[in-house]
């Protein structure tokens, strides 16, 4: 009977230690590493699609658009090859075909790309590394962390036709689950 009593308590006292495992605590630093580390992997941002090739502007009617473009061109995403020049007749306005070509400066934000059309990053989102992280465990093995992302427009930005945000950062919560071989990992986005 002595002997049974013995072995139950070692028994529940090794189940206790190797149930205890690997440590699994975290605070707001590593949390915010944590994401930091996720989004390096998995950025966030934003698209819009951008017409390219052989395309056809008038001078007074589209100005705005061939300014955009031209802005481009002077920061290297693009090159433009005037193809053709005419003057509308009965017209004051002019028209020009340009051949529009991507450069490889474009390459870090071109995430698709037909023969002439591409879809390419407007915005990027930034962790804010001034915001505290509003964190939350939720159980042993598991947090809740939200954190503040700061807008960044990229040069291709004056493409997004959908400008219709009034805040200059998003707020998003990310799971985070301690995993025995990985330790603390984002398993989620709300």
């Amino acid at each position: 009977m002595k002997n049974t009593i013995v072995h139950l308590f070692l028994v529940m006292g090794l189940a206790f230690i190797i149930g205890c495992g690997p440590e699994t605590t975290i605070n707001d630093d590593e949390a915010a590493s944590v994401i930091s580390n996720y989004l390096d992997e998995n950025p966030e941002y934003k698209t819009a699609s951008f017409a390219f090739g052989e395309m056809k502007f008038r001078q007074l009617k589209d100005q705005e658009e061939l300014n955009k473009y031209k802005q481009l061109e002077s920061d290297g995403y693009i090159t433009m090859e005037l193809q053709e020049q005419k003057k509308v007749f009965l017209s004051k306005d002019s028209s020009f075909v340009y051949l529009i070509k991507l450069t490889e400066k474009a390459a870090p934000f071109v995430l698709d790309q037909s023969k002439d059309k591409a879809k390419v990053k407007t915005i990027l989102y930034e962790m804010d590394d001034d915001k505290p992280v509003d964190f939350a465990k939720t159980n042993e093995r598991s947090a809740k962390a939200t954190v503040t992302l700061m807008k960044v427009e990229t040069d291709f930005y004056p493409f997004d036709d959908n400008k219709g945000s009034n805040s200059e950062f998003l707020t998003k919560t990310y799971k985070l689950r301690h995993k025995k071989d990985q330790g603390w990992v984002v398993t989620s986005e709300k």
